[in-house]
């Protein structure tokens, strides 16, 4: 899966450029400095996006870049230790940190 194109990054909005797929996907932007990677979810015209970073050992919840687990149910599946992440708010409902969220990026469409 590539990853998605991002048009620019204004503090810690980022500005995608374009319209991202439906579900899952992944982008890299630089913030304050370092190269982070984006968790992005798209459900019809609303997208969210957090940093792809577990709260449960610090890792990437992707098993490949861009490459997510997610169970029947829709939640993320961190693939390092399984932390289980209902998406609508980021809270981990499952595993090693439950009780913890994955932390939100503000993103906007061009």
């Amino acid at each position: 899966m590539a990853s998605l194109p991002v048009e620019s990054v204004s503090g810690t909005l980022i500005r995608l450029a374009g319209e991202p797929p439906e579900g899952l996907s992944e982008c890299e932007v630089e913030l304050e400095g370092e190269t982070q990677s984006l968790i992005v979810l798209r459900q019809g015209p609303e997208v969210r996006a957090w940093l792809n970073i577990c709260p449960h050992a610090g890792r990437r919840l992707d098993w490949a870049p861009g490459r997510f687990l997610v169970d029947k149910q829709g939640h993320l599946v961190c693939a390092a230790h399984g932390a289980t992440f209902e998406l609508g708010r980021g809270e981990c409902v499952a595993g090693p940190c439950k009780g913890a969220s994955l932390l939100p990026v503000a993103v906007s469409l061009d």
